[in-house]
């Protein structure tokens, strides 16, 4: 076997044994980088921080203190701020932008004796659901349907987080989920993905898109690869106000797949008009599942979901138009200057040199919806409707532990088949629900299309119910034996 093709825990049981050092762990993932820079997986690659890490890590598992990820290999989503590394959240705006500092997430990851790899490229400022967005060229899916050479795209924002993961690039990889960013690509390239409880892990040093939805989370090969960097990424964080000072458990040290005395919930708005049938077959299968590792099912009914995406789409770009007013060409990232013009002039020319074309909707959606005539229409109309979306959740979880839903309405598509915005933005309506009510979600590959491209199935859970999350996600991780590989 090699070395790119172990799980995380897989690679710990091996470094402990002194099988292999992380020196050697590093290069092989190096290696495979190089072979697969047609993925466009990443924005920068980073092999002299990772061989200088690796050493580190060998060193620290010779003295018997190395960290919970000692020699683990990983990539960074270019969204966390990596201290003297280039972070440009995928836009051409903060082109050469070099922090200062760590992300609080990334700092815990390196911190617990993790190795990165380079930093993974990524929708422009998290806007996308296909990484078409990126500034710095798209993102590849490494899968491809039968019988066809289209391009596939990864799914977003993370969308290079998700493809070096599945092409062994990466062991692990951190992602972002402000309305599905994790999950959506997850299910897209057959891996697993949790977005935790929002204020699980801190924002501090992660470039803000809606910072009332950011959340940081793991995309790795098996659920219990997730709840190992989970652990490293979660804790309380008096730098972001929003961070949730509540313990954190040991989450792969819990893990059982055991369902018994659990219920799980079926949201029937989820069951959309023309569902695609191969998913609704998926969906019941996913439920049978569960039912075998011990839970019971029972139907229950999220009466504003229909309102998710449409409340999503004023709270979200309002945000970000809010956010986003930093780039202004004066402190940092790209100047543009007009000849003969004044500071209006350069911001201007800034922001029309440095945005994209979904960057730019977004924030005219956003500040059309904060304008002083439209506030209280939209805005505040959209947070009432977020409310109510959250009381929808609270009162299911009073009839079940957990709800299990479709990740996605779709397997992955090609590049070009959604040209409509309202098309891409409708690839989040399964995860945009539980994004808004800010409850922990994941998503795990559960089957193959008839195109023979994977397909994920998404656990919804309380506040802060991580673990139980994870726990139905390995009871779906092992009756679906999913070892479908690009």
């Amino acid at each position: 076997m090699m070395l790119t093709d172990l799980t995380i825990a897989g690679m710990k049981r091996g470094l402990a044994a002194r099988d292999f050092s992380a020196t050697e762990l590093a290069t092989a993932h190096l290696s495979a980088m190089e072979q697969a820079r047609g993925l466009n997986a990443f924005i920068v690659e980073t092999p002299e921080i990772a061989t200088a890490q690796a050493a580190a890590a060998d060193a620290a598992l010779a003295r018997g203190n190395a960290g919970p990820l000692a020699g683990i290999p990983i990539g960074i989503k270019d969204l966390f701020c990596t201290e003297s590394v280039q972070t440009t959240a995928g836009s051409k705006i903060l082109q050469g932008f070099i922090p200062q500092y760590e992300s609080t997430v990334s700092g815990k990851l390196l911190g617990a004796g993790a190795v990165m790899l380079g930093k993974l490229n990524m929708d422009e400022f998290a806007m996308g659901s296909s990484n078409e967005t990126s500034a710095y060229g798209r993102v590849i899916s490494p899968w491809k349907a039968r019988n066809s050479n289209r391009e596939l795209v990864p799914g977003g924002s993370s969308g290079g987080s998700a493809a070096a993961v599945a092409a062994r690039l990466v062991a692990g990889a951190t992602g972002t989920d402000t309305g599905g960013s994790i999950r959506q690509p997850a299910s897209f390239v057959g891996i697993s993905g949790i977005k935790p409880t929002y204020g699980r892990c801190s924002r501090w040093g992660v470039v803000a898109f809606a910072s009332s939805l950011d959340q940081a989370g793991p995309m790795a090969r098996s659920v219990e690869d997730c709840a190992l960097l989970l652990t490293s990424m979660c804790g309380y964080d008096a730098r972001d106000s929003t961070s949730l000072d509540v313990p954190v458990p040991d989450f792969a040290a819990g893990l059982t797949g055991d369902l018994r005395g659990k219920t799980i919930g079926v949201p029937k708005e989820y069951r959309l008009d023309g569902m695609d049938a191969t998913i609704a077959a998926l969906w019941e299968q996913g439920l049978a599942w569960l039912r075998d590792a011990g839970a019971r099912t029972v139907e229950v009914s999220l009466p504003h979901t229909r309102y998710a995406l449409p409340a999503y789409y004023i709270i979200a770009p309002a945000e970000a138009s809010s956010n986003l007013a930093r780039y202004d060409g004066v402190r940092y990232g790209l100047r543009v200057t007009p000849p003969g013009g004044n500071l209006a002039d350069m911001y201007s020319a800034t922001r029309a040199a440095g945005f994209g074309p979904e960057v730019k909707r977004r924030i005219m959606i956003g500040t059309y919806v904060l304008s002083a005539g439209f506030y209280d229409a939209y805005y505040t109309q959209a947070q009432r409707v977020r409310t109510l979306i959250a009381r929808d959740f609270e009162l299911a979880f009073e009839k079940c532990d957990l709800l299990l839903t479709p990740t996605a309405p779709s397997a992955a598509f090609a590049f070009g088949d959604k040209a409509d915005p309202l098309a891409m933005y409708l690839n989040d309506v399964f995860t945009v629900p539980s994004s808004l009510a800010g409850l922990p979600a994941m998503s795990v590959p559960a089957g193959l299309s008839p195109d023979g491209l994977p397909l994920g199935l998404q656990i919804i859970g309380r506040p802060l119910d991580e673990a139980g999350v994870l726990d139905a996600g390995l009871a779906i991780e092992r009756a679906a034996g999913f070892t479908a590989r690009p």
